[in-house]
Formats: C-alpha cells, sequence, structure tokens
C-alpha cells in the first residue's frame, strides 16, 4: 500500500474522491466525505429512501437538480404493492419538484442515466443498486449504497467512503472472432473470485479497452460488484467524451466537467495481466458467478430458456450480436423459449430502426419492455424446478429468476444465441 510521506501518484479513483472532498491527496484507507454529483433511486430502493427522510422529518432534499428517479424493476406495475410503491414515488417527485424523474417507459436505471447525460468523468454518482458500477465506464467514481445511506445523501449531499485500493486488469490482444466483453469480465472473475476484490477499485485498462465500444465497456464495469468490487473503472478517452457530451446535448443536461486520470506513478494493490487472445466463450456456472468454465466443457446440456437483456448486455450491440446468430442459422429450437429485453426506451427504438426487433419476433422470440424483466425473475421468464436457463445478465444464484431448484449459466450475447439455436448449451464456434 502506498504511503503519500513518499509522494507517489493516486489512481483515477482516489483523485475523484479527492476532489469530491476538497482534498489534494487522499490514500487507499482513509476515511473522507465526498459530496455527491448524482444520486440515484428506483421503484424497489426508493420507497425506503423516503420514508427514512419521514422517519427524520427532513422536508427538503438538498438539490433536486442532482436526483434521479425512475422505475425499472416492476414495471408495469406487477403487485398492488408495487403500484402503492409508485404512487409513493412518484408523490415524492412532485413534492420535492425532482427534476429528472424516468416513469415505467425508459427503462433499466444503469443505461437510462448515462443515455440521459446523468454521468460525466470525474464525477462521484452513487445509486441504490449495486450495479451503479456500471458508471465507471464513464470515467466516473460509480457505486452501489444501501437506501438509508441514500436518505443521508438525499438531505446533505454527501456521504461518507473509505477511500478503496485499486486492482488494476491491463488487458491487450485482439478478442478472437465470437468473443465479447462478457467473456472476458466473466472470465477475470472465475480467476479473482467473488469476493477476491473486496471493497476494492477495480480498474480495467489496456489496448483492448481502448477499442471496445462504450457498451462493451459497461459491461465490464457492470460485473466488478460481482468479484466484490467498490466499483468498477475505465478511465475516460475521446470515446467518452463524444458519447456524454452528445447525450447532454440531446437531453439537456449539459454541465461542465472534470477530466481525471490516474497518476503514471500510482500504485495498485494487485495488477493482473489479462491476454485477451486466449479468452475463450464461457458460461458462469450455477451457482456462483466465479463459477466460470469455457463453454465446450460444459456443451450438451438441454436447456429450457434462453434470456437476452438486462443492463449488462441489452443493448443494441448485444441485440445485434444476438439476431445475427439467430438469423445465419434460421432460427431457435421448437423447445426453448427466447425472452429479448432491450435495456431502455432508446436502445430498443435503435433495434426497431435496424429491423432487429422485427427479426426477432419472426423467429418467435418474445420482446418485452425495457425493464429489468427475467433478471430478477419477477416479471418475466420465472424459471420452475428443473429448469435450465442461459442468460446474459450478471447473476446466477439460486433462485435469482424463480425456482430454487432452477440453474442459471450466465453468458455473452452470442454464446446465448447460439444456445437459443441448439436448444443446448454450446460453444457458438461449433454451431
Amino acid at each position: 500500500m502506498k504511503k503519500y510521506g513518499d509522494i507517489m501518484g493516486m489512481t483515477i479513483a482516489e483523485k475523484i474522491l479527492a476532489r469530491a472532498s476538497g482534498k489534494k491527496e487522499v490514500s487507499p484507507g482513509d476515511i473522507v466525505m465526498a459530496k455527491i454529483d448524482r444520486a440515484m433511486v428506483h421503484d424497489i430502493t426508493g420507497p425506503l429512501t423516503v420514508n427514512t427522510l419521514k422517519e427524520y422529518g427532513i422536508e427538503k432534499v438538498w438539490d433536486p437538480e442532482k436526483i434521479v428517479i425512475l422505475f425499472d424493476h416492476q414495471v408495469p406495475a406487477d403487485s398492488i404493492k408495487a403500484a402503492e410503491n409508485h404512487i409513493l414515488m412518484r408523490r415524492f417527485v412532485k413534492e420535492q419538484g425532482i427534476k429528472y424523474f424516468y416513469d415505467i417507459r425508459e427503462g433499466v436505471c444503469h443505461q437510462v442515466l448515462p443515455e440521459k447525460g446523468h454521468v460525466a468523468p470525474g464525477e462521484v454518482v452513487v445509486g441504490a443498486d449495486s450495479h451503479t458500477c456500471t458508471h465507471g465506464a464513464f470515467g466516473a467514481f460509480a457505486t452501489g449504497i444501501g437506501s438509508t445511506d441514500m436518505a443521508h445523501v438525499f438531505a446533505t449531499g454527501e456521504l461518507w467512503f473509505k477511500v478503496p485500493e485499486t486492482i488494476y486488469f491491463n488487458i491487450s490482444g485482439e478478442l478472437k472472432p465470437y468473443v465479447t466483453s462478457k467473456d472476458v469480465i466473466l472470465s477475470i472473475i472465475g480467476e479473482v473470485g467473488v469476493d477476491g476484490a473486496t471493497y476494492k477499485a477495480c480498474q480495467f485498462g489496456g489496448e483492448t479497452v481502448k477499442n471496445m465500444s462504450i457498451a462493451s465497456r459497461m459491461t465490464m464495469t457492470n460485473m466488478a460488484i460481482e468479484m466484490g468490487g467498490k466499483t468498477g473503472i475505465i478511465e475516460p478517452d475521446e470515446k467518452t467524451i463524444q458519447y456524454v457530451k452528445e447525450a447532454m446535448k440531446k437531453h439537456g443536461t449539459e454541465r461542465p466537467f472534470e477530466i481525471i486520470k490516474g497518476d503514471e506513478d500510482a500504485e495498485f494493490a494487485e495488477v493482473y495481466e489479462i491476454e485477451a487472445d486466449k479468452i475463450e466463450p464461457v458460461f458462469a456456472c450455477p451457482h456462483n458467478v466465479d463459477n466460470v468454465k469455457q463453454a465446450r466443457e460444459v456443451a450438451g446440456r438441454p436447456i429450457d430458456q434462453v434470456f437476452i437483456g438486462s443492463c449488462t448486455n441489452g443493448r443494441v450491440e448485444d441485440l445485434r450480436m444476438a439476431i445475427e446468430v439467430i438469423e445465419r442459422h434460421g432460427g431457435i429450437a421448437d423447445d426453448v423459449r427466447v425472452i429479448i429485453t432491450p435495456a431502455s426506451r432508446e436502445e430498443y427504438l435503435k433495434a426497431l430502426k435496424e429491423g432487429i426487433i422485427e427479426k426477432f419476433l419472426k423467429y418467435g422470440c418474445v420482446v418485452t419492455n425495457p425493464s429489468c424483466s427475467a433478471c430478477m425473475g419477477s416479471l418475466y421468464g420465472v424459471l420452475g424446478p428443473g429448469e435450465v436457463c442461459v442468460s446474459t445478465s450478471n447473476r446466477n444464484f439460486r433462485g435469482r429468476q424463480g425456482s430454487l431448484e432452477a440453474e442459471i449459466y450466465l453468458a455473452s450475447p452470442i454464446t446465448a444465441a447460439a444456445c437459443a439455436v441448439k436448444g443446448e448449451l454450446v460453444d457458438p464456434r461449433d454451431l
């Protein structure tokens, strides 16, 4: 661990927290009180935050323009309780004059925030959802927090953090055909383990990451939490700046932001050298995300369902990859259910414009509204006892998508689509 008496540089995560806490420098293990740039709750976590504020007599939030509220987990409302939660949050939005509220129509929070211009490099972003680390793809320090902690943020605009150590994943080389950023991050989690990066910043870099699209980078940072990470983060580059500026301009959310990068002499807790050309298509097998095996090791197991979507892999890039596989092989297996859920309304519209949605429907796939969908098994695609699902989402715990006796295999959109075609677990290169 670095000692700042030795005059060493800071990582990007450390520099962002230093800026947010008004300090010249911070060191891993320091406790800082950081000012929050953006705070988000959704329909599941928001009600507890609101009720906590009421319990403590907090009548006004610190800044109604820095709070984003949206519905994505139970949309449209699937129960009376869900409808009551929606009513509670809509009233709160009106009472507080929350400027950025997205009702049931927009999609998953982790996709909607950046595409509406609510995330920018150098910012501290907190969300009452564990996969808020997704936003680190834009050079922000982004992390999930609890609903009661969020009540403190809503009231004060600040939150304390222990400055995390940083693990650096240097990914070099070119990905093989049929291998995606999902295979990369699953392979990394398989090596590090579900708790190998606990309370550490997981920084991804190298030429492979540089060549990735923004969508592919989001897949990487989204799953940092699955190895225990406090955040996932990628230093901003021209792709980042272009995406952020275009999103802000499109949605009227322009504001100045600071491009922050780590110092050249920054010290990392660990450095992993990842050779991209050695990564194969993989599955995270039941019932842990780090139970990662090469696709050919487990090929042949019959499946019942395929889910392509979620905040991990529900963007048009992912849908495009999936439909290309299905179309190339003439459709899906008769005894497999395929559920397609775009991550947001904007991504859905892009897929519509390209004709992707029509093709999915042509081949018998079920296309749902943008939402968390089958990822959490609350609205769509609930699995019964003994059923097997291949999912492009981020978790495969028991009961995540229904029965405790069901099995979930996590995979890339390409591999998931190949399984839909074959009707069983398969390496997409072997179709």
